[in-house]
């Protein structure tokens, strides 16, 4: 197995993002391997913003909602050591955004997190599943333990 120089974390700040974000922490150890992460909204609306738009995290957008999840991301970013030009905030579709950041970095392994979805849900499909089936790199699904 080749060693992993570019680990890409995709988190959505889940009741159990911790768990994945030490997983990928430690093959990032394990590796030696560059880490970064992205987040990507979209379950919070953005006035007059499309779909794929980066969001500055060192800029003040005065959007409460938004400013909450800069600071999550910059203290996940500051917590696993990641600079916050490797952090990624971006508005859009998980499964669309995951796969270009990861693309544009060169990673070579995506971690997240897979919630189980059961039912209607699994039938339409989940961003792991589509990560899984059109990134270019390999992807760990990090199973998630029930609380």
């Amino acid at each position: 197995m080749n060693e992993y120089q570019h680990i890409l974390l995709a988190v959505d700040f889940s009741e159990r993002c911790d768990y994945v974000a030490e997983k990928a922490k430690s093959l990032a150890y394990k590796y030696q391997s560059k880490l970064s992460i992205i987040h990507v909204l979209d379950n919070i609306p953005m006035p007059d913003t499309n779909y794929g738009t980066v969001i500055e995290l060192n800029d003040d957008s005065g959007y409460d909602l938004l400013e909450v999840e800069k600071a999550k991301l910059k203290q996940l970013g500051g917590y696993l050591g990641v600079s916050v030009d490797q952090q990624r905030l971006v508005w859009g579709l998980p499964k669309q955004e995951i796969i270009v950041f990861a693309n544009e970095q060169q990673a070579d392994l995506i971690v997240l997190g897979s919630h189980g979805r059961h039912g209607l849900a699994l039938l339409l499909g989940s961003t792991v599943n589509a990560v899984l089936h059109h990134a270019m790199c390999d992807v760990m699904a990090v199973r998630l333990p029930t609380l």
